[in-house]
């Protein structure tokens, strides 16, 4: 076999991320039917590992979508919002401005209720905004990948059920990293997928239906094909895909989620990630004129955030980019728009370190220490 034909870096950026040897190679292993009972050998054992890693109660269902997270959570607005009922989007940023656009998109009569960048969502704003606006669906970032912010979904969850209200939540960057909070909270629908704490490449979205949720579909029309969550079941129930998986992924699938449930442990992982998250904080903090993003007490264990010196810019953290490229390692110079946005406001800009999935304590403080030299001093 040649050599790959292209470099190999590190990757701290927020997904996608950094994937172990082990299961790079998994990627090779042999392809199979995904109707054959060679399906049933990868597949049982994912969607047992994915409700042990979730906490999942006993009556709900997983739903592996074909796509990514956002197939999820367009699945989540099409299967669950009726016509002529209220979405209500609770936003820290871009990615829950992102769901609110699906929702628009899909033609769904959507309202936002946005939240200072850096801060997490209160119970009492998203109390006032239900009050307010009577949504029959209530969509909740988890961790908010933009400005490494995360919610209390347990407060939040049980909020909205209080009042009415389906609750579904994005955890994109947050699950395997950290507890769902699914049981706890009351969630409805909770929309993941695998490029991120997982540690696996990008191919699937999953879905964490509860019995209100699939209730509920029952009622709403226009589901769509691969965004019907109903569509979905029979085959779950078979431990399979609605239709063609990447069969690749599925081998990498089993053999990271048998690792991360019978050799790492669950407990043992969400435990790596909030090590990883004071490690980085404790990097912060001694870097003069930096400071943490993020409100205390609402930081994400999967990505930290950090605002620059003033003075230095956007552009600045780029050059910061192609600094740690030349040492092997990809990073993060923050998200786009929301730099730009904060810039043109005369703010300071941020940064993104993502520490989730396998990278290691030991990995992260040899990138912190090359990133220490490659930030400008201010």
């Amino acid at each position: 076999m040649p050599d790959a034909p292209f470099p190999e870096y590190t990757l701290f950026i927020t997904g996608p991320t950094y994937v172990r040897p082990e299961v790079r190679a998994a990627g090779a292993w042999p392809e199979y039917g995904h109707r054959d009972r060679e399906n049933a050998k990868r597949f049982e054992p994912i969607f047992t590992d994915l409700a042990a890693i979730a906490a999942l109660p006993a009556d709900h269902r997983t739903i592996l979508f074909l796509g990514s997270g956002s197939t999820a959570m367009e699945a989540a607005v099409r299967s669950l919002v009726a016509d002529g009922e209220t979405i209500l989007h609770v936003s820290m940023g871009a990615f829950g401005d992102l769901w609110h656009k699906i929702s628009l998109e899909n033609g769904k009569k959507a309202v936002l209720l946005a939240v200072e960048p850096g801060r997490a969502a209160t119970v009492e704003a998203v109390e006032a905004a239900m009050d307010a606006h009577k949504p029959a669906v209530v969509a909740v970032t988890h961790n908010e990948t933009s400005t490494g912010v995360t919610n209390d979904v347990v407060a939040l969850g049980r909020a909205i059920k209080a009042r009415g209200a389906l609750a579904v939540v994005d955890g994109v960057s947050i699950f395997g990293g950290a507890p769902s909070g699914i049981a706890a909270s009351g969630c409805d629908m909770y929309c993941t997928a695998t490029q991120k704490s997982l540690g696996l490449n990008a191919g699937f979205g999953i879905g964490f239906v509860s019995p209100a949720a699939i209730d509920k579909a029952h009622h709403v029309t226009a589901r769509g094909h691969a965004s019907d969550i109903l569509a979905h079941l029979d085959r779950a129930a078979k431990f399979q895909t609605q239709s063609t998986p990447n069969v690749s992924l599925g081998n990498q699938m089993w053999l990271q989620l048998e690792y991360i449930v019978k050799e790492e442990g669950i407990e043992a992982r969400f435990a790596r990630h909030i090590a990883m998250r004071d490690q980085t904080e404790a990097f912060v903090r001694a870097l003069p004129g930096y400071d943490l993003f993020a409100e205390e007490g609402r930081r994400s264990p999967t990505v930290t955030t950090v605002a620059v010196p003033g003075g230095m810019t956007f552009s600045d953290l780029k050059a910061v980019k192609e600094a740690m490229r030349a040492k092997g390692y990809l990073f993060d110079p923050g998200y786009a728009k929301l730099n730009e946005d904060f810039e043109a406001a005369g703010k300071r800009p941020i940064f993104r370190i993502g520490h989730m999935g396998d990278i290691t304590p030991a990995m992260l403080q040899g990138f912190l220490d090359v990133l220490g030299e490659a930030l400008p001093k201010r």
